[in-house]
C-alpha cells in the first residue's frame, strides 16, 4: 500500500452480460464479503456497462494500445485496480465470450497484479476458471489457486428455491481462505510495483 491505512483497490468483474443473467447474485455476495473481510476496497465492475467491439486491431495492446474509446475506458478501469475477482459463468467448458473480448483489450495495466475466481453452474464453472487462469498468465497476471465454486446444488438452491448464497456457509468460509490469499498478494504485488516504479523513476 502506498499510503497509511489505504487499501487496495480490487474490482469484482462481473463476466456475463446476457438478460436474467445469475452473475449479479455472487458478484453482489462477494463484494459484501470482501467488504466484512476489512482488507481490501471492493468495487463491482460489469461488462454491461462497457460496450467493448469484438476485437479487430492491427496488433496486440501490448505494442500499440487500445483503439476503441470503450477499449480505453475498460483500459483505464483495469489500470485503476490493484487486483481482481473475475465472477464467471461457464459457456461450453469456458469463459463467455464477452469477458475474453473484454480481457483482450488491454495488457499492461494487468501486469503483475493478482487475480481471484467465483464460479457458478455446472461442476462450479471449473473448467471456465482454468481456461481463465491459462489467459491471464499471458497477460503477466498471477491466478490464485484458491476460488469459489458454487456448484449445481447451490446454484439451483438460490435460481429455483428461493434460497441465498449466505444459506450455505461452506462457500463463505471457502471464499475467505479466498480473499485472504488474495489480500496478501494484492498488498505484497502492489508494494513491489510502488517501489519498482520510483527506482525507475
Amino acid at each position: 500500500m502506498t499510503k497509511t491505512g489505504e487499501k487496495p483497490r480490487v474490482g469484482i468483474i462481473i463476466g456475463t452480460t446476457r438478460e436474467g443473467r445469475f452473475g449479479d447474485k455472487p458478484a453482489r455476495w462477494i463484494e459484501n464479503l470482501a467488504d466484512r473481510h476489512g482488507r481490501l476496497q471492493p468495487e463491482i465492475v460489469d461488462l454491461r456497462d462497457y460496450r467493448i467491439p469484438f476485437f479487430d486491431q492491427p496488433g496486440s495492446p501490448a505494442w500499440v494500445g487500445t483503439h476503441h474509446d470503450e477499449g480505453k475506458r475498460w483500459e483505464r478501469k483495469m489500470g485503476e485496480l490493484d487486483g481482481y475477482i473475475f465472477v464467471t459463468a461457464e459457456y461450453n467448458h469456458g469463459p463467455s465470450a464477452v469477458l475474453k473480448n473484454a480481457l483482450d483489450h488491454a495488457y499492461n495495466v494487468y501486469n503483475k497484479k493478482p487475480a481471484a475466481f467465483v464460479g457458478y453452474g455446472m461442476l462450479g464453472a471449473a473448467r471456465s476458471i482454468q481456461q481463465l487462469r491459462q489467459i491471464l498468465i499471458e497477460l503477466k497476471v498471477a491466478p490464485l489457486r484458491d476460488a469459489v465454486h458454487i456448484n449445481a446444488a447451490e446454484y439451483f438452491g438460490v435460481l429455483r428455491e428461493g434460497k441465498s448464497l449466505d444459506d450455505y456457509p461452506h462457500l463463505a468460509e471457502t471464499a475467505n481462505t479466498m480473499l485472504d490469499e488474495l489480500a496478501w498478494w494484492t498488498i505484497a504485488l502492489k508494494a513491489a510495483r510502488t517501489e519498482i516504479a520510483a527506482a525507475a523513476a
